[in-house]
């Protein structure tokens, strides 16, 4: 059983990596979320052992180990508040650069960032000319 989980964590963050690598930032945000996923399924197979719950009075036997749980349910709120977050960030450069796409976002900040180098660089040379 324990293969069984193994091989679908391993199959989870595969597509994850795969979707991070794409250029496209909502596969991107997508592939944050689907290893985020895969964690948490680590998590809970590398707990996975039957027992009773450990409540007081002690029963007799194995025990069940609720740390691995707590810490899954953790981190699947931290997954899906990161992955809000992303989501934002990228409807934010949606609207602020009107695509999706990485290159034609990293294009248009070269852009962005050459007129103002050049905006800055006259405005320094007229400062320049004024002390002198």
């Amino acid at each position: 059983m324990n293969l069984v989980f193994a091989l679908a964590a391993a199959i989870l963050f595969g597509i994850g990596a795969y979707l991070v690598l794409q250029r496209d930032l909502v596969r991107l945000v997508l592939g944050v979320a689907v290893i985020s996923q895969s964690a948490v399924l680590t998590l809970l197979a590398a707990s996975l052992r039957l027992g009773a719950a450990p409540i007081y009075p002690l029963p007799e036997g194995t025990l069940s180990d609720p740390l691995s749980q707590a810490m899954a349910l953790t981190a699947i709120v931290i997954g899906m508040a990161v992955t809000a977050l992303l989501l934002v960030l990228v409807f934010r450069v949606a609207v602020a650069f009107r695509s999706d796409e990485l290159e034609e976002v990293a294009g248009e900040e070269v852009s962005l960032d050459a007129r103002l180098e050049e905006t800055e660089g006259e405005a320094h040379e007229r400062e320049e000319a004024a002390a002198r």
